[in-house]
């Protein structure tokens, strides 16, 4: 069972004044696009975890099958939102796909894509962490086992990067066929290379 943890309480800061994933991406908001490609996936259950504009977000997300999470910590950065995620998550699931919801060209074949190296790589290892790479690039999401539940939990640093770091034997690099799962938007600048 793969649970997907998407990331959408920050404050997004650097896009100034807007909240990035309330912006229009051709003919539909950020967050909707990239909640729509997650649910379409191979993913058994799908987890929004909220913060900032926790309303406008639920509003925009209100018909989609997925389960809202409440972040009350979410100003203290990234990792409260991935913990409350992880926590509210099944003890069932076998994976945790942890997403970044400010990557606009993310479609469902691209979460299958790591899901099926889950499954795959799942055979024969028990500790898994798997990554997207386009050409030697790392992107996200990135999907941890269940092993790794109670060291999310525990983590102190900001994000999972560290995480990723301390187990590389338990890294699987999945070689993705486009770059969707590395351009993300956290400027204007971003966003407007994304409108093109």
């Amino acid at each position: 069972m793969i649970s997907a943890v998407i990331l959408a309480a920050g404050e997004s800061r650097r896009m100034g004044a807007q909240n990035k994933l309330l912006l229009q991406i051709g003919s539909e908001v950020l967050i909707r696009k990239f909640v729509e490609s997650v649910c379409a996936s191979a993913a058994d259950a799908v987890l929004v975890v909220l913060g900032h504009e926790a309303e406008k977000i639920k509003a925009v997300l209100q018909d989609q099958t997925v389960r809202f999470v409440n972040n009350t910590c979410f100003e203290e950065g990234m990792t409260t939102s991935i913990q409350s995620g992880v926590k509210a998550a099944s003890t069932e699931s076998t994976g945790l796909m942890i997403c970044l919801a400010d990557l606009p060209f993310a479609e469902t074949s691209d979460f299958n894509r790591l899901i099926q190296a889950f499954s795959d790589f799942r055979r024969t290892d028990s500790s898994l962490i798997i990554v997207p790479v386009y050409q030697g690039q790392r992107g996200n999401p990135v999907l941890f086992s269940a092993e790794f539940r109670d060291k999310i939990l525990a983590h102190k640093g900001e994000g999972c990067r560290e995480i990723v770091r301390q187990y590389p034997q338990s890294v699987r690099e999945v070689c993705m066929e486009n770059d969707n799962l590395l351009r993300d938007i956290d400027t204007p600048v971003d966003y407007n290379h994304s409108q093109l």
